[in-house]
């Protein structure tokens, strides 16, 4: 086996643990996980909202879950870190499933994207979008849109700043697809520097009475 196969494998497995994981830990507000493999061990940190549930009394959830991803994956001498999310307003994953639990528990839609807008931008975000759809108020199922503040939409500046996440809710109507976009305190739109064009693209971008001018 190659080093490149090796290494896809092996991002391969990242990603059924990633996934494992975001579904075994949802109770307690999962945000993301870092694994990284030592020679001798399998370092797992996994961020979430709500700590204590993972670790359980005595450290007993946490003994079990060690022992479920070395029996399901493969894995020796797991070690687990559980680390709180620091801002958990700034999270979209965090924020999209306390959307997702509160509409679960029978709250109006727009109240809860109101409310969660509220919190993010109080924590200091520049701006942020909620999009919830589903069947939310009809048969026909539709798409719903609470932004508030400023957002970035394309470019470099998005792919390094802004912060996306999807949940996924099951209730009776059917599911609910919970979108949470956060552009955060630290992204200013002064520090976007604008890259004048080069001389050929400057020339391309003339119109053809200027460019017949010359």
């Amino acid at each position: 086996m190659t080093l490149e196969h090796q290494y896809l494998m092996q991002e391969v497995d990242n990603l059924r643990i990633y996934e494992y994981l975001k579904e075994r830990l949802r109770d307690a507000g999962f945000s993301t996980c870092r694994i990284r493999r030592l020679p001798v061990q399998t370092v797992i940190e996994v961020v979430v909202d709500r700590p204590g549930l993972v670790i359980g009394p005595a450290g007993q959830n946490i003994k079990n879950l060690t022992r479920e991803l070395e029996e399901k994956f493969g894995l020796k001498n797991v070690r687990i870190t559980v680390l709180p999310v620091e801002v958990p307003e700034l999270d979209p994953s965090i924020m999209a499933w306390r959307i997702a639990r509160a509409i679960e528990r029978g709250i109006h839609f727009r109240k809860v994207a109101f409310w969660a807008l509220s919190r993010i931008l109080e924590a200091g975000a520049l701006g942020a979008e909620i999009r919830i759809s589903g069947k939310l108020t009809s048969e026909r199922a539709r798409t719903e849109t609470f932004r508030e503040g400023y957002l970035l939409k394309s470019g470099q500046p998005k792919q390094i700043y802004l912060r996306e996440a999807v949940y996924h809710l099951l209730l009776k109507p059917g599911v609910y697809g919970i979108k949470v976009s956060i552009l955060p305190p630290e992204a200013k739109a002064a520090e976007y520097p604008i890259e004048p064009p080069s001389p050929q693209r400057a020339e391309e971008a003339k119109s053809p009475e200027e460019q017949a001018s010359k």
